[in-house]
């Protein structure tokens, strides 16, 4: 049961931190500074903040035009809530 709230924990983190980032990179991306690089976008989502990078995407309308944000941040949002579900519900 405890095993349970650690992988709820680390979901929760990664999510807020691929939200965050995804925020990040927008506000550079209109000072025209220097920015996050899309391979460390696309780690955390890996990691298991897809839904986060997904909601960051689509709330600060950033990325939104790249085919692979559009259809892979989804789609890798599914994939982890069925893991996330699966694991919680055995």
């Amino acid at each position: 049961m405890e095993a349970i709230w650690f992988v709820l924990a680390y979901f929760i983190m990664v999510n807020i931190i691929g939200f965050v980032l995804m925020g990040i990179d927008k506000k550079k991306a209109r000072k025209r500074e220097y920015r996050i690089s899309e391979k460390t976008l696309w780690t955390w989502a890996i990691i298991g903040g897809g839904t986060g990078a997904f909601m960051g995407m689509r709330h600060f309308r950033h990325k939104t035009k790249h085919f692979t944000f559009k259809w892979g941040l989804p789609g890798l949002m599914v994939i982890q809530i069925v893991l996330l579900l699966t694991n919680i519900i055995r």
